[in-house]
């Protein structure tokens, strides 16, 4: 009985207690196409990125990693470390936006400190321009 209750308490957020404070997870088809055909996007050499505003109040964010990638750890390992890179610069992201992050097979290679600070060096910049981009609404 105690152990439901407690279990019932923990509902929607993970084991670690970190959340992400402005973002839902993107999980539509629809959505990610429209992403791919409508949003500006930047590559590098770990990943891509798309972005389109979408006009609410929160972002929402797509992580894809391909079988390109490899199995099913070095896929999920990406998907975790781009987790982590969003988490930490989330508060440097602009607000109504939807984005998807596409894992590149040199991610799976990298510690997480360093795509951690390439993302604070090139992605977060790049996400930055790219909205800018977007007219006015």
């Amino acid at each position: 009985m105690l152990a439901g209750l407690v279990q019932g308490l923990r509902c929607g957020v993970p084991k670690n207690g970190i959340v992400m404070l402005y973002t839902e997870i993107l999980n539509d088809n629809r959505d990610f196409v429209a992403l791919y055909k409508k949003g500006k996007f930047a590559a590098s050499k770990y990943s891509v990125i798309y972005i389109r505003p979408n006009g609410r109040p929160f972002n929402r964010l797509g992580i894809t990693a391909g079988k390109k990638i490899g199995n099913a750890v070095k896929r999920n390992r990406a998907k975790r470390l781009i987790r982590l890179a969003y988490r930490q610069f989330e508060s440097l992201m602009p607000i109504g936006i939807d984005m998807v992050i596409v894992a590149r097979v040199p991610l799976c290679e990298v510690s997480s400190s360093e795509f951690c600070g390439y993302m604070e060096k090139y992605g977060v910049p790049d996400i930055l321009r790219m909205y800018r981009k977007f007219p006015a609404r």
